[in-house]
C-alpha cells in the first residue's frame, strides 16, 4: 500500500546524507570526544563542524549552542534551570497551549510550590500581550521565566514572540520560547529576536531523534541538570551522542539550503489547498485556528461531531498518515487539552485531526488524501455519528 506521511509534526524521516553520516559515525568515528589521542581529537572537531552547522541554522554563535537529547531537555533546562539560577523568583509564566515539554514541567514545577500564571489568548490560541503587559509591570520582580513557543505543535500558530520578548527585556525578565516547530521550516535568525532560550530538535528537519539544542543569550546563566562531567561549557554533564550529533549536523546544513530557496511559500498554498478542499468535500468541518498566520506545514481540521481515534484509524488502513491531540493509543476520548484551552466547542474538538507536511511532501500526495479523507469522513458520518 502506497503511504501518504502527513504526520511530520512528530517526526520526519532522516535524510539519507544524515543517515549515511551517522552510520559513518558509528563505525569510523566511534572514540570518545573527550580523549586527547588523535582519534578523539578527530572526532571532537566533527562535533564543533555539527555545531557550527546547527548554529548557522539558527543564527548564532557555536559557543551560545548547547547540544541536548532533544527538544524536551532543552525546555526543561531552560525553566528549571532558570528557576534554580533566580531563587528569588517563584513565578513562570506560560499558555495551556504549550507542548508538554514546558506544560507538563511547569505543572511538576507547582507541585514544588512555584506559582505558573496562565496567560490569556483568543479563539485562534495567539497569546493576549495586554495581558503579559499588564503582569510583567506588577509582578516583573517575581518572574523567574516567561515561556512562550514560536510555533504551536498542533494548530501551527505562531506566537508573536518578537512583541513579547521586547516586553520581557523591557521589564528584565527572561525569555525562552520553544521554537521545535519553527527551526528547519522558516528561517530564523536569534541574533534579531528578544529572546534569551530557545530550544529545538533535529528530528523535526529531517534529523536523527536524540539530538536538539538550547540557545543560551551570552551573559544567561543556568544551573546544569545534568551533572558529571565538564561537557557543554560545564552545562551538560555526560559523554556525547556523536551520531546524533554529527546527523543533526548535516541535517542543519540541508535545511540551510532549503531555506534559501524559499520553497515554503509555494508549499504554503499546497497547504491552504488541500484544507479548501478537504473541508469544502467534507462538510460540517472548519480549520482551527484558521484566523492566524500559521505555519506553512501544518493543518489542524475539526470534523464535526466524529471522533478523530475513528478518523485516523480508517486514515492508516488506506495508507495516510496524519494525528490527533488526544491520547488516542491509550483509549482516551478526551480532545486535545491545547483545542480546549483555545476555547475550541467540545464536538469540534473531538474530531480534530492534525495534518503536517514536510519539504518532501508532494502536491499529488495532497491531491490524493483529499480523495481519501473525504471517503473517511463521509463514511464515518453515515454509521458513527455520535450525539
Amino acid at each position: 500500500m502506497k503511504t501518504i506521511y502527513l504526520d511530520n509534526n512528530a517526526t520526519t524521516c532522516p535524510s539519507s546524507e544524515v543517515v549515511a553520516a551517522m552510520m559513518e559515525s558509528l563505525t569510523q568515528c566511534w572514540a570518545n570526544p573527550s580523549s586527547i589521542h588523535r582519534l578523539g581529537q578527530t572526532v571532537h572537531q566533527r562535533l564543533d563542524l555539527a555545531r557550527e552547522s546547527a548554529s548557522k541554522l539558527i543564527g548564532c554563535k557555536s559557543r551560545d549552542l548547547l547540544f541536548t537529547s532533544g527538544g524536551t531537555e532543552a525546555a526543561n533546562l531552560a525553566i528549571v534551570g532558570s528557576l534554580q539560577q533566580q531563587p528569588d523568583r517563584t513565578v513562570i509564566v506560560t499558555t495551556r497551549t504549550e507542548h508538554s515539554a514546558v506544560r507538563e514541567m511547569a505543572l511538576a514545577q507547582a507541585m514544588r510550590g512555584v506559582e505558573v500564571i496562565w496567560l490569556p489568548m483568543d479563539i485562534n490560541g495567539v497569546v493576549d500581550c495586554d495581558a503579559l503587559s499588564e503582569l510583567l509591570r506588577s509582578r516583573a520582580g517575581d518572574i523567574a521565566l516567561v515561556s512562550i513557543m514560536r510555533a504551536n505543535n498542533e494548530t501551527g500558530v505562531i506566537q508573536p514572540i518578537e512583541d513579547i520578548g521586547l516586553l520581557c527585556r523591557e521589564h528584565e525578565v527572561r525569555f525562552h520560547s520553544d521554537a521545535v516547530q519553527w527551526v528547519g521550516k522558516l528561517p530564523i535568525d536569534v541574533k534579531q529576536l528578544p529572546v534569551d532560550l530557545l530550544s529545538f530538535s533535529a528530528h523535526k528537519f529531517h534529523g536523527p531523534k536524540g539530538a536538539g539544542g538550547l540557545y543560551i543569550r551570552r551573559g544567561v546563566r543556568l544551573t546544569a541538570q545534568i551533572v558529571g562531567g565538564p561537557h557543554e561549557r560545564q552545562r551538560r554533564g555526560g559523554t556525547e551522542n556523536v551520531p546524533g550529533l554529527l546527523g543533526m549536523g548535516i541535517a542543519a546544513e540541508l535545511a540551510t539550503q532549503w531555506l534559501a530557496t524559499e520553497q515554503w511559500k509555494t508549499m504554503e498554498s499546497w497547504r491552504d489547498a488541500f484544507e479548501q478542499a478537504v473541508v469544502e468535500a467534507a462538510g460540517n468541518a472548519a480549520v482551527n485556528s484558521s484566523g492566524a498566520t500559521r505555519v506553512w506545514n501544518t493543518s489542524n481540521i475539526g470534523f464535526n461531531r466524529l471522533e478523530a481515534e475513528a478518523i485516523l484509524l480508517m486514515l492508516s488502513e488506506r495508507g495516510v498518515c496524519a494525528s490527533a491531540g488526544a491520547a488516542c493509543s491509550s483509549g482516551s476520548l478526551d480532545p486535545s487539552p491545547v483545542l480546549m484551552a483555545m476555547g475550541i466547542p467540545a464536538a469540534q474538538a473531538h474530531g480534530s485531526v492534525r495534518f503536517s507536511l514536510c519539504r518532501e511532501t508532494k502536491k499529488a500526495e495532497l491531491d490524493e488524501a483529499v480523495g481519501i479523507v473525504t471517503e473517511v469522513v463521509t463514511k464515518l458520518r453515515s454509521t458513527m455519528t455520535t450525539v
